[in-house]
């Protein structure tokens, strides 16, 4: 089928380049423009567009599509394929292919609609999530349902692994998707929209830890904010990323947010009583480091306790 793609960040490269293994005449490839990125603000491509042009298609880049339409236009595709582009189609460019535009989305629709669905699915500990390819339409993640697929989330799983996974399933489950559309077998199941939830973009207010919490829903958020954009808490004014801990079995009587060291461990205490291991950390300024050179480093902290004041900026 001749397909024009849009897609961004790293989770489309796989469903791009899946399509052209499998025969599909890819003519054009839409994604966002180049962004600055890093301390020096270096304007970067995006992913997408590395993979794009390492492959020999062209690249549209956009502010805002809705403005182009004419540029889809030409291309006479089709099917439009999606895959986190991260801009809404208006009906115009939806409804120029005769076979419609399809999305590859990162859960199992209609739960979790938006722009953070893996992150959401990890955090709220979900024990599985999956990839959806449906039909778009103008409304956010509403469209008929074409085919799903359930993938695991392990307890050790993070927003990184579950990324990975999803886009090797995302990549297999579209080409089927399309084999189906182009024979005329491809189911359109509408969504029922009173079982609709939402997972909203992170924000900042999302990332702080809540040690007042159980220690699962704690372990849950370090998870499900690595590698990106990672969870933080303050210890005496200053701000410490927290990128990965572990569930113990054991227990304190003491405050929610109370740092123990033990045997050269980093502990944490949560709102049950339940310890988790720190296991890697960033306090401000500095390089990632092990939670245990942190506690050798710093033995004053032994007892401290970590903020737990809603964060108002």
């Amino acid at each position: 089928m001749k397909i024009v793609f849009m897609g961004t960040p790293d989770f489309s490269v796989p469903v791009l380049k899946k399509l052209q293994e499998s025969g599909h005449d890819v003519t054009l490839v839409v994604t966002q423009p180049d962004r600055p990125k890093g301390r020096k603000k270096e304007l970067t491509p995006p992913p997408v567009k590395k993979a794009a042009l390492e492959m020999g298609l062209p690249v549209f880049q956009p502010e805002k599509i809705k403005d182009h339409d004419i540029i889809i236009r030409n291309e006479n595709p089709d099917v439009i394929v999606t895959a986190a582009f991260g801009q809404i189609l208006p009906k115009d460019i939806l409804d120029i292919p005769p076979y419609g535009a399809i999305n590859v989305h990162a859960s199992l629709l209609p739960k979790y609609r938006g722009g953070a669905p893996i992150h959401q699915a990890v955090i709220d500990g979900e024990k599985e999530t999956g990839i959806t390819i449906m039909y778009m339409a103008e409304k956010l993640d509403a469209g008929n349902i074409i085919l799903q697929e359930s993938v695991a989330i392990e307890p050790e799983d993070t927003t990184g692994t579950m990324h990975d996974k999803l886009s090797v399933c995302g990549a297999e489950l579209v080409t089927k998707a399309l084999e189906s559309i182009q024979n005329g077998t491809a189911p359109s199941i509408e969504q029922v929209e009173e079982e609709a939830t939402f997972a909203r973009n992170i924000t900042k207010e999302m990332e702080r830890l809540d040690w007042r919490k159980d220690a699962e829903s704690v372990y849950n958020q370090i998870r499900g904010l690595s590698p990106w954009p990672g969870a933080y808490t303050e210890l005496e004014g200053k701000r410490i990323k927290i990128w990965s801990a572990v569930l113990t079995g054991e227990t304190s009587n003491k405050d929610a947010g109370t740092l123990i060291h033990h045997d050269g461990r980093l502990l944490a205490v949560c709102g049950d009583h339940r310890l988790i291991e720190l296991t890697e950390m960033q306090p401000s300024g500095r390089k990632r480091m092990h939670a245990s050179a942190f506690a050798a480093g710093s033995p004053d902290t032994d007892g401290k306790v970590f903020t737990n004041e809603t964060d108002e900026s």
